[in-house]
């Protein structure tokens, strides 16, 4: 398994060919999502080496099927691994691995194993960190871009109802990110509140 090379040929993809619309599914989420996989699976006390090539492998494509598409780029995101990752020397049972991952991010979340866990929370870790609110602002233009969100009242309103619906799997995530959490939600329903 050629992390280094899979690692090449997505950032390059994602520069590429993604829209600069997605001010929250950027290259630079990707990045964030490798880095956060990393971080909770060694304080999940993952340290075999396979298992962190393939969580780091299911980071870097969780997200590479905005390249096409919108709706749906979980699925899209595993038929463009199934298609390379062969030629990156990874297995088919690897591969299957990687794709119950990259499912696993999608919302709403249902991992089943351990290191979908991990990649559920490392997607979403931005809910419980000191950056939130920049992130979430992000998010709101890129569906405002998509008419998917008409007005920041409304966004707001569906803010409260996914932080209020949303849980960490991993006993890392939740220790690190639930409080600050928990924060911003109450914020969020103070603002609500007087609409």
């Amino acid at each position: 398994m050629d992390i280094l090379a899979v690692e090449n040929y997505i950032l390059e993809k994602l520069k590429k060919n993604l829209s600069p619309t997605l001010t929250y599914h950027g290259y630079h989420h990707t990045i964030d999502v490798a880095e956060a996989v990393l971080k909770i699976a060694s304080s999940e006390g993952i340290e075999e080496e396979e298992p962190l090539i393939l969580l780091k492998t299911a980071a870097f494509y969780h997200d590479l099927g905005f390249i096409t598409t919108y709706r749906g780029h979980e699925e899209e995101s595993c038929r463009i691994a199934n298609l390379t990752l062969p030629s990156f020397g990874y297995s088919n049972p690897q591969i299957e691995k990687i794709c119950g991952m990259i499912m696993a991010t999608k919302i709403p979340q249902t991992p089943l194993t351990h290191l979908e866990q991990i990649i559920a929370d490392a997607d979403l870790d931005y809910l419980g960190r000191d950056d939130f609110w920049p992130i979430a602002h992000s998010l709101y233009e890129e569906l405002r871009e998509r008419e998917m969100v008409p007005n920041i009242e409304t966004w707001n309103q569906i803010q409260v109802k996914f932080l209020s619906s949303h849980q960490y799997w991993t006993a890392s995530a939740q220790y690190w990110r639930k409080a600050k959490k928990q924060q911003y939600l109450d914020e969020l329903c103070e603002i609500t509140k007087h609409y």
